[in-house]
């Protein structure tokens, strides 16, 4: 089996933003997987008492699910509108483009997120950047104070991405309560849930602050498979956080790429290319799935032979009418079906 593809590419081994002893940042973006649109990510790792620096993305929302760890996010908004809340693995928040925010480890331990983007290129500004590319006398103007204050406070245009926090972190004590950036999404009783699978879904009807990206937890069970099927305006890029699975795309010049997933690879997916998902080995996965709709929506392969009559089925692959399998009526896809059948040997 071929396992290098334009569809797939190591978000763990991904193009390294930074790196230090306060964490890590990498990425999948479009200068490195041209193939993406829309849709772009990356994997941040805080160390304890590390502060992803207060910055803004110019030409993307964002929405950012929590692996491990604990972690304080704080957002000015447009209006002057501002809030401070605490993410814990499982949950989630969202943030509009353009809005101020920051990321602060609140443990004693690595914290980990796996951030989207509604952009395959996302532009990132620095609040230390854009302080750094005011004169002092244009900053003592603004803060009514002596241009020789600002003189004294170091400052530069490149963004440091992570700092190191002094003392302990400031929580408010608002910081538990709901917030509309965040979203609990493995509390959620899981809208799709079959015995060999389940998908929580971080999507508009849930959660109303989504406006153009969605996030769906999946999960699928060794003896599970993601029946084949296609998004008709949707592209989804998926993040293996658990598991080892095996993936088929169809291009449209018939171009046919199946390889395996392993933890820390990123998979992206065009509008209405088929494809399906399936569980290699033992263990079962779990994968975040974004897409780069509020609300998506597929069409799989058991409504599709729903659709039609068998007449028009069997002219379709050219086999005796008396030969055509009686299929299911498949009203509403089950997304999650069982294999019934021994996977296909790994080559």
């Amino acid at each position: 089996m071929e396992r290098a593809s334009r569809h797939v590419a190591s978000l763990a081994n991904g193009q390294s933003l930074h790196r230090s002893k306060l964490g890590s940042i990498t990425s999948v973006t479009a200068e490195t997987s041209p193939i993406l649109s829309n849709l772009s990510i990356k994997r941040l790792v805080l160390s304890p008492g590390a502060i992803r620096e207060p910055h803004w993305h110019a030409n993307a929302n964002e929405l950012t699910y929590c692996v491990a760890g604990a972690v304080l996010v704080s957002v000015l908004d447009t209006g002057s509108s501002m809030s401070s809340f605490v993410i814990e693995a499982g949950q989630m928040f969202h943030i509009t483009s353009g809005s101020l925010h920051h990321i602060e480890n609140l443990g004693d331990t690595e914290a980990e997120l796996i951030v989207a983007f509604r952009h395959e290129r996302p532009e990132d500004f620095a609040l230390w950047s854009g302080f750094g590319a005011m004169t002092d006398a244009v900053l003592g103007n603004t803060f009514d104070t002596e241009s020789s204050v600002w003189a004294a406070i170091p400052r530069d245009v490149v963004p440091r991405y992570l700092v190191a926090r002094s003392g302990p972190a400031h929580v408010p004590e608002s910081a538990r309560l709901t917030n509309p950036h965040k979203f609990d999404v493995e509390a959620q009783s899981a809208p799709v849930d079959s015995p060999v699978g389940s998908a929580k879904l971080a999507r508009a009807g849930f959660w109303p602050a989504l406006t153009n990206i969605s996030m769906y937890s999946l999960r699928i069970a060794d003896d599970g498979m993601r029946e084949p099927h296609w998004h008709p305006v949707t592209s989804e890029m998926g993040y293996i956080h658990r598991g080892h699975a095996r993936m088929t795309i169809l291009d449209p010049d018939g171009r046919l790429d199946t390889y395996l997933l392993d933890p820390g690879d990123v998979y992206f997916v065009p509008p209405s290319y088929p494809h399906h998902i399936e569980v290699i080995g033992d263990d079962d996965i779990h994968f975040l799935v974004f897409f780069d709709q509020a609300t998506p929506a597929d069409i799989g392969y058991r409504a599709a032979a729903s659709a039609y009559s068998p007449e028009v089925l069997a002219a379709t692959f050219s086999v005796p009418l008396a030969d055509w399998p009686t299929l299911p009526l498949t009203a509403d896809d089950p997304l999650i079906v069982a294999k019934q059948n021994p996977s296909d040997p790994v080559v």
